[in-house]
């Protein structure tokens, strides 16, 4: 990629390698995520996610960045990347040293609530939780294990006895601070990610196929200012007729490997 630097768009591919499966790879099963109206709409539906969320948030807490999340860091760190754009809610770039870095889809470490906006830690919803649900976890654990799937849940059936709480300040319903689908991205988030595209000589994408429009905007904003666009990523995206150059690749293999290469180029010029 020519130009100074480059604004990088992430997707779940990238997480893969740190044990987060995606929704879309050429390997993942058929996943059916929860949109923002069954939420909101429906206790029943609150109740399956939060009971699901219980058991799955802690095993997207414990994972570490990978190989490429860290090579990402490292480019940023050396001036090459000025910033990642994430469609993760897994917080592995934040965790692996990335020190701009847009979570646009928000994160799974924060809940608000959806009538006074007030936020709280996802380790305080934990407790409060675990307080009505003694032993959900370890019933539901001991009678089926437990499928993480790519946004902190666990891909349990019997949620029917799980008890939910609700906001200690207003009584409102709690929602993790998360983007569902159906749900638009706040604009400011927006508008901040198409900032830190217009800042950068180039866009690098890396482990999304661009399957919905919340990322491929940001594809076809840097296309139409004329800026040259990597793809990283195990299959076709919908943004490979835009593309200078495409990789039908692992993205930490080849991240880990365009790190050493500048660091090698780096090297030699301060030599």
């Amino acid at each position: 990629m020519r130009g100074r630097t480059s604004c990088v768009l992430t997707g779940a591919g990238i997480s893969t390698d740190s044990g987060i499966p995606d929704y879309r790879g050429p390997d993942s099963p058929p996943r059916t995520p929860m949109t923002y109206q069954q939420f909101v709409g429906d206790p029943a539906f609150r109740r399956h996610y939060w009971a699901r969320n219980h058991l799955g948030w802690r095993h997207m807490d414990s994972t570490r960045p990978n190989l490429g999340h860290r090579a990402l860091a490292s480019l940023e760190r050396n001036g090459l990347v000025n910033g990642v754009i994430t469609q993760n809610v897994d917080l592995l770039h934040t965790k692996a040293g990335s020190r701009r870095v847009l979570d646009l889809h928000g994160c799974y470490a924060q809940v608000r609530c959806l009538s006074c906006d007030n936020a709280i830690s996802r380790v305080t919803l934990a407790d409060r939780l675990e307080r009505k649900n003694p032993d959900f976890a370890r019933s539901v654990t001991a009678a089926t294990g437990v499928e993480i799937a790519p946004d902190a849940d666990a891909v349990i059936s019997e949620t029917e006895h799980f008890v939910m709480v609700d906001c200690e300040i207003c009584g409102g319903t709690l929602k993790p601070d998360i983007v569902y689908f159906g749900e638009s991205v706040p604009k400011w988030r927006v508008e901040a990610a198409y900032a830190m595209v217009d800042e950068a000589d180039s866009l690098l994408v890396v482990g999304t196929s661009l399957t919905v429009m919340s990322g491929l905007r940001f594809v076809r904003h840097a296309a139409k200012h004329g800026m040259p666009i990597a793809f990283v990523n195990r299959g076709a995206t919908r943004g490979d007729d835009l593309a200078t150059l495409t990789l039908d690749a692992g993205t930490s293999e080849v991240l880990v490997e365009v790190a050493a290469a500048l660091d090698q180029i780096g090297t030699r010029s301060s030599a």
